[in-house]
This record gives structure tokens, C-alpha cells and sequence, in this order.
């Protein structure tokens, strides 16, 4: 019957699985992929079930699988049950599990009708696996990764079912719209996958089985299984290894035939019908409960027994009949009784196909030189292209590895050099060594090495394998050639390490009878059954030199050694085969060489996150040696920077630890058991704090609670160290002296506002000297004045008095307070005391020095002949976003540097308020007090290095510019407030875990701050706005959350009008900056914002470029009211009575 082959039942485009540097392409959406119900995974030996459990445990605790799936790992009931077998047994345990939480006490097929059950069949023993197919690694690397993981074929088979295949959504509109119905999916995991980026199924009105298939030619699917459909892609017949002219009638319009490729779904109602099956004789014998009833074994295939019924062409005589490709010895009448209970029950299922044009699909066969080409970079596999040559491994000297080769999950040591077309997986080796091409080396230790070193290899399959002898537990190796054939009779073609049998006879003097015994019959005798592997010897250790000789000749004894060795084949090893110690073991070397990755990124240091990497480390239990590791980097780095990472990746490793159980990580951290070795980390002891951190650390891991307090205080630690990075900014604070004022004489600083332009969070230590950063941003009066300042005068009593008023939108607030002991300063480095930045002002002038033994007023009256009254104000709202406190700690340092007699330069300052805010730990930037210091518009920048040093260059506008722009911009205050604080932490957790997003966003942030300086310079006002918007997306991405909706609504309102916008302040402050297209726009302003509902209160403020900007001044000696003309003559008469009450020292 002639058939047209199908239409297409799939659109897509052409992708990949993974990019070349492993970022899966195309990643679903969260809402665009299965949140599986249940996911079941079957395995051969009951001895793996529980490591196997393990590992679907960590990948749903990954987020692998979706939210909470139920995970079952079942061991098939018998040996070889068939793939059809399987899928019965795990469908029956996957129902009965379903049931059961359903509150049913027998087993309900109605649990299916809403649930997404995967099955995953792990199929036979793999020779070049010893944890099968499923969990071969794959060369892959994901950075985008959340959770860094070696990448095993099964994990590349989720990601395909669960983000593209299958992407499902509850809800009715949703499979109407072409996304997958709830169902069973069944997937074999003995075949390398891959699909295009975007997949559309059709799905409305399903009902039935679905096979997926995808694109092969003629000549691989004679060795393979070919699906017939017709023109609707209804399928026909199953071919399996049929002749080419059969194939020929499968050929599609593109030129090839849909392959079989192990991936089926059944909808609820034919999964029902399925699961019916587990009680009727014979079919029972394919379940658990057959087996506990006494059942013989019965074998059945998924597609040529359970599938192969619901084919249209084919007829029940031919069905019931008829033989199962690979069925063996099976009992005739056993496999007819079964074959009619089958097309009985399924004969009305309607079996469709969908062909993925895109799609391709390598099975994984017993051929080691295919084996080979599947995890080699560009070897024309399923993933190839994607593939790195090195994936999660250390290798010492890179530029030995030869293009085509390709090292996963392994240590190389030393000079170790690597041919093309090599694979190195799970192994620690140590040069000098040389691997020549098509070699695959899988398991090998670090003693292996000293074997491999006399041996030349090339096209040659070494492998180390974990095996158990009843209770004991060894190793033991493979050796074979990569082009042998392992189930070749040796008589006729067989070949052992690429040779015939007969030439490794004359070679080594090794005999047939030591392979074979004589029950052996000549034609079964092959590479599978030939006891070649020495496993124990009687009186000596056995190594891989015991095997490799082989290579060479009989020299040494090497051949009676191996002979009195009792040695195994591989038909008898791989029953044998300790999967959950191989598992182990890959685990374990993936932490060692993932140690060795910390060591490196930290060191050099790379711009790569540890992130994913601490997250696998806390999800599988290797957080001490992960702990132990960070430790060792912070203690011997010389650079505070790479101490201070280290010290934030304990914290994020604690963090993880806690599982998202133990509250906030930010938070207070001073406890006072964490205090010695803070005061190490403070004297530059940076060894003993690490230490004394570490010992701590230990009291504190037992629960969720306690770990992130912990965090907290490494996050602690990490600031101390920053603060001592930023200090070295202190070089360039040149102080002069100056005339000493009398007592009782006024020093007067005024200062403007600033407004960020672009660039702002790039100037943030510790970015700003690890990556280096630039910010424009300008000095400006608002509503015609400058917003703040600060006035210090000497008086007699040896005391410090003093006064903050701040506010002026939201109510003037007056802080009064008097300080007469060391004591009451005490607090000036935690930011929300009363009067802490004063207070800070005071130490990092050097007026007063807290570690004296000398008491205040003696220093007071020993260096200045008394003390000091200092008062500050401010009319801007706190969190205003205009740089108010930064630039107040400048004008207060100017003030009280000039009022002690010396004086500073607008450079000295900007770098002594660096080390003011760190001292008062608010961890500022620079860009603040650049903004307010320096006047008009400038860009700052600061080098990737320390010491710190912020250089600012004058942005030279053309003529008549400023006054243009005087008239364009303006500042909207939004009600809304925003402290930097709140954010700072996140930022700078997020910076020094090196998250790729916010790498990417610094160094946009500096390319636009130049881009910026460049419109202002050619006086292009679209181009500064554009500059402006974009800025304003980058400090979105830089402070999640900065952006309240109120706000977000005004910005939509005034978008047609402006040609950009941007809240102020690196942390989403309280004003609005607005660079509109018309110029004197204020009371239009004012009118479009009043129309629109749902903003609150807001405020339009005009603003001005200061070009003469902050300035000293020396005054008369009357009352504050009376000498500070402007800011203390406007305050409203009840401000002094709304003065908050301390009780720190005395109140005046």
C-alpha cells in the first residue's frame, strides 16, 4: 500500500538544545513548562534503586523536575520485562502512589485524568557506562544554569520534555491554544536528543497515543525502527530493520523517514486503558504484583507489542502472530495469549505521529568509535555543536589539548596532553602524559597515571570500574579498542584492541583457554564473555599496569601475573557493577575539581559566578570541604578584594544552607561572639579572622535560623574588609594648614543637590575598584537655593554640641545633643543613632581619636583649646535620592577641617567622605559628593585598582547649553521615598556573587556614563535623554524592586512629553529627574500629572546647574539664627519644638 507519508503535525524553528557555551537556547518560561505530577524513573538491579532515588532528588531540589513532583525510582520486576514491561510496572506504581495520596485504598485509573506522569526507562548496562545511558555525562556547560551539575544525558532528555516537548498549562485555554494535555509521557533514556528551540504540538481535542519522531536517512534506519503514517499522521506500521525498499515507503517530503525515537504519550483515557491491563493473565507477569503472585516472566515492547495493535495497516491476525523484533526464546503460545489481550484492549486507541523536522536523534550503541563521536565537540551528534572541550574540570595547561578532544568532570594535572578525538571523562591524571587520538579514558585515579605513562595510547578504550564482591568493595579496569566489536565471534571477524584475536595471541602469549572455558562453544566465544579483567590477585594489589600490558608484550612476568589473577569478563563485571559508589565517586571529583575552580576564580580573579556552583555544593552535602576552601583563599589572599569575595561566598554558601527557612539575609550583624575576630579582621590580621570566623562559624550551622544569622556576620566581616580597601583612598586627602578661628567664630559650608545622569552604582565600592566606573551627573540648586550645608565654630566648653535639621517637604526634624565622654560616641559607626554622621565627622577629622586613653574634653582642650558646636541642615526629604547625606558628611568634614585649622581641596574631600561612609558603614559611592562638591556637570571616574582614586574631568558644553538645559529639566518629587541602604546590600551580595545580569549592567552602566558625557558635550538633548532612559533601565536591573507603581505610573503619563526620565539616586530615591522636550514645562506639567488618577501627592520642583557650587566661608560669632542667613531664618517657628530627645550625653 502506497502511502502519502504525512503533513506536517509539527512547526518549528531550528535550534539547538544548548549555545556553544552551553546556555540552553531558548529556555521555556516558568509558565511554559510541565510541572510534572510524578516522575518515574525504572533501572535493571534493585542494589541502584536507592542511589538512582538520590539522584532524582537532588535534580527536583534543583528545580529540574518542577515544584514538588513525586519521585519514584522502580526496579524492574524481572529481568528483561521489555521496555513495554517496564512502562506497565512503573504506570501501575505511579497509579498506586497517586491513589494513595488521593485518600483511595485500592488502586483508582480517575488519579490519571489530571496528572503529568513522566517514565523514564534506563533500559540495559552500557559498556562504556557504568551507570548506563541515562547517566553518561555530556560535555555541556550552562552558566545561565541556576545550579551548576555535570550535565548527563538524562538531564538533556528533562530539559527536552519539560521546556520544549511537553510545555503544559492546567488549564483548558491553554491546551487550546497547542500545549500539552495532562497524560503519561514515556521516554527510553538509550538515545542523545535534541529538538528545535520552539516547539508548537498540535494538541486540541487529543485523545489517543502520540509517538514523536524525528528526521533520519535510509541507510541509519535500517538498523533502526521506522514509523509509516499517512497523510494526517496516522500512523500505519512500525518497521524495524526492514529492507530499504520498505524504508522508501516512509520517505517524507524532506527527504527523510520518521525514526523511531523512544519518546510516546498517552492521553488520560489511553493511559487508563493501559494501566487495565496490570490485572489480566498474562500481562499481570509484567508487573510487581504478577511476580509477588507467583507469575512466569512475560517480555513485552513498548512499540512493537504495546504501540504496534493500535497501527492502522496492521491486521490482528498479522499482530497476534507475529514476532517482536530482539524477543528471543519467548514462549509462542505465551506471546499469542498476550498479543490478544493487547489488541483487544488498545485496537481502539488512535495512534498519531508527530514529526519534528528539526529533530535529531543518535542512539547510543555498543560501537565505542560512535560512542566517541557523541561526546566529542562538532562530532555530528545530537549536541555537538554545543559541546565544550572542557566541561567542569581543571586542567593544568590547556593549550595541550588538541581541537576535537574533549575533558569532563576530571583533574589533569601537570603536562597531560590530549589528541583530537579523545575523551577523558571522571578521571584524575597527572603528567607528563600523552593520550593520542580516539582514545576514551573514563574512572581513572591519580595512580593510574604512572601506568598510562609507559603506554602508548591511541584508539584505545581504558576504563576504571567500582565494583562489589559480596562485601567487598573494589576496582577494577576495562581495556579494549575502539573500533572491537564486543559481540564479534572471535573465530570469524572478532577483533581485540583493534586487532584480530590471533595477533594478541602471538603477541602476549595469552591462550584461548585462558578466555574461555571449553563449555564456551566456539561461536559464542567473543570480546563480552572473555575473562580478560583481572579483578584479585592472591597475594598482590592489582593496578591498571596489570591490564595494559596487553599493549605491549609479556615482559616482566606480566604474563603469569595475569594469569594467576582471577580475572572476570565484562558479561560477568557488569553484574557486579556498585552503581552508588560511582555515583559518589563522580560526585566527589566534580567538588575537588570544583574546589579548584573557586581557587582560580577568586584568585585571578574572573568575572564568573560562584553562585550555582555553592548552591550544588549546599543541595549535596559538600559544604564543609567548599567551606574549608573559602577559607583557605581569604587567609592567604593578598588582595582585600579577593578576601572580601571569598568571605561573601561563605556567606552565600550559609545562605544556601538555610534553604530559604531562616529569615531575611540582611540584617543586624554584631553579636558579640562574632566581635574577636572582627577586631582582627579591623587591625589587618586577616589570617587569624578568617580563623576565628571559621571557629565561630562552627556554633552556629546546626539550624536554618542560625546559619543566616551567620551570613549576616560574614557579610560583616566582608564589609570591615572594604573598608579597609577603601581607606586607601585616605592617601589622597591632603590637609593644609590654615589660620586657627577664635573661638566662638562660624565656618560656613553650603552645598548643592546632584543629579545622576547615567553611570550611578558603578562608583560603589567594591565595583568601583574591581571593575572601575564613571558617572555623570551635575550640581544643582533646587527652587532657586542650595538645599544644604554645615557651620561649625570652636567654644570654650571642651565639648562637642551638636544640631541636625533635616527635612523640609515632609516637616523639619531638629536632633539636639551633647557629647562630653568618649562614650557618648561610641555609636557613630551605626547609621540610624542620633547624630552618627556627625559623630563620624568628628573621628575621621582626627579631632577626636577613640582609641586615647585620654578623656574627651582633655583631648578637646589639648588640641583645640575647647571644644566644638556643629550644626547641619537640609531641606531635602530623607531618602530623596539627590545625594543628601554624602554630600552633607563633605560640607560637614570642610567645616570642621577649616574650624581645627586646616583646610582640604574639593579632591581631598571627595576621598574623605569615601572613608567617612564606610566608617559610618552606609558603604556609599563617590558620586554623591562629586555631584555636590564640584560644581556644573562633570564625570567622574575611578580605575579598576586600588588605592582609590576618583578623578573628575568638567563636561565642556557648548555656549549657552547650561541655560538650555536650566530650562528643560526639571525635578518631580514623587512622595515616595527609597533608602539606598535597603538596596546597597542586595547589589553588592549580588556583585560579589559575579551574577552574569549584573556583570553585564556594571559595564553597561560605565559605557553609557561616556556615552552621556559625549551627548552633553554636543548639546544634543535627545540623545542625553536617551542616555537617561537607559540609565534608568540599568539601575532597574542593578535594584529589582526600585521602582513603586506609583511612580512607574507617572513615568507612562509623562513619557509622550519628555525625552527621558529617571528617579534619582542610585537607589530609586524620592525625586523624579525629568529632561523634558519643551522647554519652562512646570505647570504643564502639574496639569497632566493632576488629571491621572491613582498618583498621590507629588510636588514639581525647578531646578538650575550651580556653576559656582560649594564654597567655605568664615562668619561672625553671633547665634546660629542670627549669622546663617536662609536655611535658620526659614525654618517654621515649631521646628526647634520638634527636635527629638536623646539621652546621650546632655541636651542644650
Amino acid at each position: 500500500m502506497m502511502l502519502v507519508p504525512w503533513s506536517e503535525t509539527f512547526q518549528g524553528s531550528t535550534g539547538v538544545l544548548m549555545t556553544a557555551k552551553g546556555e540552553r537556547g531558548g529556555a521555556a518560561m516558568a509558565g511554559d513548562t510541565v510541572d510534572w505530577t510524578v516522575v518515574v524513573l525504572t533501572c535493571q538491579h534493585k542494589d541502584s534503586v536507592l542511589a538512582f532515588q538520590k539522584e532524582l532528588e537532588v535534580r527536583r531540589d534543583r528545580g529540574s523536575l518542577g515544584r514538588q513532583p513525586l519521585l519514584l525510582t522502580v526496579e524492574d520486576p524481572k529481568a528483561q520485562v521489555g521496555s513495554g514491561g517496564a512502562t506497565l510496572n512503573a504506570l501501575l506504581v505511579a497509579a498506586e502512589h497517586l491513589s494513595a495520596q488521593a485518600g483511595c485504598t485500592v488502586v483508582t485509573s480517575d488519579v490519571l485524568q489530571t496528572a503529568w506522569v513522566l517514565i523514564l526507562h534506563m533500559g540495559r548496562d552500557f559498556l562504556f557506562d557504568d551507570c548506563s545511558r541515562a547517566f553518561t555525562c555530556l560535555p555541556l556547560e550552562d552558566p545561565a544554569a541556576p545550579v551548576e551539575a555535570l550535565a548527563c544525558n538524562l538531564d538533556s532528555l528533562l530539559h527536552t520534555l519539560t521546556h520544549q516537548v511537553s510545555r503544559a498549562d492546567p488549564t483548558a485555554a491553554a491546551r487550546a491554544a497547542g500545549q500539552a494535555p495532562p497524560g503519561v509521557w514515556v521516554c527510553s533514556t538509550d538515545m542523545l536528543l535534541s529538538v528545535p528551540t520552539r516547539t508548537e504540538l498540535a494538541w486540541q481535542g487529543f485523545q489517543g497515543a502520540r509517538v514523536i519522531a524525528m528526521p533520519g536517512s535510509i541507510s541509519y534506519a535500517r538498523q533502526h525502527g521506522v514509523y509509516l503514517a499517512d497523510a494526517q499522521g496516522v500512523v500505519q506500521d512500525i518497521l524495524y530493520q526492514s529492507p530499504e525498499q520498505q524504508i522508501q515507503r516512509c520517505l517524507g517530503p524532506d527527504g527523510k523517514v520518521p525514526l523511531v525515537c523512544g519518546l510516546v504519550f498517552f492521553s488520560p483515557d489511553a493511559a487508563e486503558r493501559l494501566l487495565a491491563l496490570h490485572v489480566i493473565p498474562p500481562l499481570n507477569a509484567c508487573t510487581y504484583l504478577g511476580l509477588d503472585s507467583g507469575a512466569p516472566a512475560l517480555q513485552l515492547s513498548l512499540f512493537f507489542d504495546i504501540l504496534l495493535c493500535m497501527a492502522r495497516a496492521v491486521s490482528e491476525e498479522a499482530f497476534v502472530n507475529g514476532r517482536s523484533p530482539g524477543e528471543g526464546s519467548r514462549d509462542l503460545q505465551e506471546q499469542r495469549n498476550a498479543r490478544s489481550v493487547l489488541w483487544k484492549a488498545l485496537r481502539p486507541v488512535p495512534l498519531t505521529m508527530a514529526y519534528i523536522p528539526g529533530g535529531c536523534y543518535d542512539y547510543m550503541t555498543m560501537s565505542a568509535s560512535s560512542h566517541i563521536g557523541h561526546l566529542v565537540p562538532h562530532g555530528g551528534s545530537a549536541h555537538g555543536s554545543s559541546f565544550c572541550k572542557v566541561a567542569h574540570s581543571h586542567v593544568a595547561e590547556p593549550q595541550l589539548l588538541d581541537e576535537g578532544c574533549s575533558v569532563t568532570n576530571s583533574l589533569l594535572e601537570g603536562a597531560v596532553a590530549v589528541g583530537p578525538g579523545s575523551v577523558i571523562q571522571h578521571s584524575f591524571l597527572k603528567g607528563p602524559l600523552q593520550i593520542r587520538s580516539g582514545c576514551l579514558l573514563t574512572g581513572l585515579d591519580a595512580a593510574s597515571s604512572v601506568a598510562l605513562r609507559s603506554c602508548p595510547l591511541q584508539d584505545v578504550v581504558v576504563q576504571a570500574h567500582a565494583i562489589r564482591l559480596r562485601e567487598l568493595s573494589c576496582k577494577a579496569f576495562t581495556l579494549s579498542g575502539r573500533q572491537d566489536d564486543w559481540q564479534a565471534p572471535a573465530e570469524e571477524n572478532g577483533t581485540y584492541l583493534n586487532e584480530p584475536w590471533a595477533a594478541l595471541f602471538l603477541r602476549t602469549g595469552v591462550r584461548k583457554e585462558d578466555l574461555w572455558s571449553p563449555e564456551t562453544a566456539p561461536s559464542r566465544r567473543c570480546l563480552m564473555n572473555a575473562r580478560l579483567f583481572p579483578v584479585l590477585h592472591a597475594s598482590e594489589p592489582l593496578g591498571l599496569g596489570d591490564l595494559l600490558w596487553l599493549l605491549g608484550g609479556p615482559e616482566g612476568g606480566r604474563l603469569q601475573r595475569w594469569r594467576s589473577a582471577w580475572r572476570m569478563s565484562w558479561e560477568e563485571l557488569r553484574g557486579c557493577l556498585d552503581q552508588e559508589a560511582e555515583l559518589a565517586s563522580r560526585r566527589a571529583l566534580f567538588f575537588r575539581q570544583a574546589q579548584k575552580k573557586v581557587w582560580r576564580v577568586l584568585e585571578e580573579p574572573l568575572s564568573c559566578s560562584l553562585l550555582p556552583l555553592l548552591r550544588s555544593a549546599a543541595l549535596e552535602g559538600f559544604q564543609e570541604p567548599m567551606l574549608e576552601t573559602l577559607d583557605q583563599v581569604a587567609s592567604a589572599a593578598r588582595d582585600p578584594g579577593v578576601a572580601a569575595r571569598a568571605l561573601a561566598c561563605v556567606a552565600d554558601l550559609l545562605g544556601c544552607l538555610a534553604k530559604g527557612r531562616g529569615g531575611l539575609r540582611s540584617g543586624p550583624a554584631a553579636n558579640a561572639a562574632w566581635l574577636p575576630a572582627f577586631r582582627h579582621l579591623e587591625e589587618g590580621n586577616l589570617a587569624e579572622g578568617v580563623r576565628q570566623l571559621a571557629l565561630e562559624r562552627k556554633k552556629w550551622l546546626q539550624r536554618p535560623v542560625l546559619l543566616v544569622r551567620a551570613a549576616r556576620h560574614y557579610e560583616g566581616a566582608e564589609q570591615i574588609l572594604i573598608r579597609r580597601a577603601v581607606k586607601s583612598s585616605c592617601r589622597f586627602v591632603q590637609l593644609r594648614p590654615a589660620e586657627l578661628p577664635p573661638v566662638g567664630r562660624w565656618v560656613k559650608a553650603e552645598c548643592p543637590a546632584r543629579i545622576d545622569l547615567s553611570g550611578g552604582w558603578s562608583d560603589t565600592p567594591p565595583i568601583t575598584y574591581e571593575q572601575g566606573g564613571a558617572v555623570v551627573n551635575l550640581a544643582v540648586l533646587v527652587d532657586g537655593q542650595r538645599p544644604m550645608g554645615a557651620c561649625a565654630r570652636r567654644i570654650a566648653e571642651a565639648e562637642l554640641r551638636l544640631v541636625s535639621a533635616s527635612g523640609g517637604l515632609e516637616g523639619e526634624v531638629v536632633v539636639e545633643l551633647v557629647c562630653r565622654g568618649l562614650e557618648d560616641l561610641g555609636d557613630y559607626c551605626q547609621p540610624h543613632a542620633p547624630g552618627a554622621l556627625l559623630k563620624a565627622a568628628f573621628v575621621c577629622t582626627q579631632i577626636v581619636d577613640l582609641t586615647s586613653q585620654k578623656a574627651l574634653p582633655e583631648q578637646l582642650r589639648e588640641g583645640f583649646g575647647g571644644g566644638f558646636e556643629l550644626r547641619t541642615w537640609s531641606h531635602l526629604p530623607h531618602g530623596s535620592g539627590l545625594g543628601t547625606s554624602s554630600i552633607l558628611a563633605g560640607a560637614v568634614m570642610a567645616a570642621l577641617y577649616r574650624a581645627s585649622g586646616r583646610s582640604a581641596s574639593v579632591e581631598s574631600l571627595i576621598h574623605a567622605v569615601l572613608h567617612l561612609e564606610q566608617v559610618l558603614t552606609t558603604g556609599g559611592g563617590w558620586q554623591d559628593q562629586v555631584g555636590g562638591l564640584v560644581p556644573g556637570l562633570k564625570i567622574g571616574r575611578s580605575a579598576a585598582r586600588l588605592p582609590l582614586k576618583v578623578e573628575v574631568e568638567e563636561v565642556a558644553v557648548p555656549e549657552g547649553f547650561l541655560h538650555t538645559l536650566n530650562r528643560h529639566l526639571l525635578l518631580l518629587y514623587t512622595g515616595k521615598t527609597r533608602l539606598a541602604r535597603n538596596l546597597l546590600q542586595d547589589v553588592l551580595r549580588n556583585w560579589y556573587a559575579r551574577l552574569p545580569a549584573i556583570v553585564q549592567n556594571t559595564a553597561a552602566l560605565v559605557e553609557n556614563a561616556e556615552s552621556c558625557a559625549r551627548a552633553l558635550q554636543q548639546g544634543d538633548l535627545a540623545l542625553t535623554g536617551s542616555c537617561l532612559n537607559r540609565y534608568w533601565l540599568q539601575k532597574k536591573r542593578m535594584a529589582p524592586g526600585s521602582e513603586p507603581l506609583a511612580v512607574r505610573r507617572m513615568m507612562e503619563v509623562l513619557e509622550p512629553y519628555v525625552y527621558g526620565q529617571s528617579l534619582a539616586g542610585a537607589g530609586g530615591g524620592g525625586f523624579l529627574c525629568l529632561l523634558t522636550k519643551e522647554p519652562g514645562k512646570q505647570e504643564e506639567v502639574r496639569r497632566i500629572l493632576a488629571g491621572a488618577e491613582g498618583l498621590g501627592n507629588f510636588s514639581i520642583h525647578t531646578v538650575e546647574v550651580d556653576t559656582a557650587g560649594f564654597h567655605v566661608e568664615l562668619l561672625g560669632d553671633g547665634s546660629p539664627q542670627e549669622v546663617l542667613a536662609g536655611p535658620w531664618k526659614n525654618l517654621p517657628p515649631t521646628a526647634l519644638n520638634q527636635r527629638e530627645e536623646h539621652s546621650q550625653g546632655d541636651h542644650w
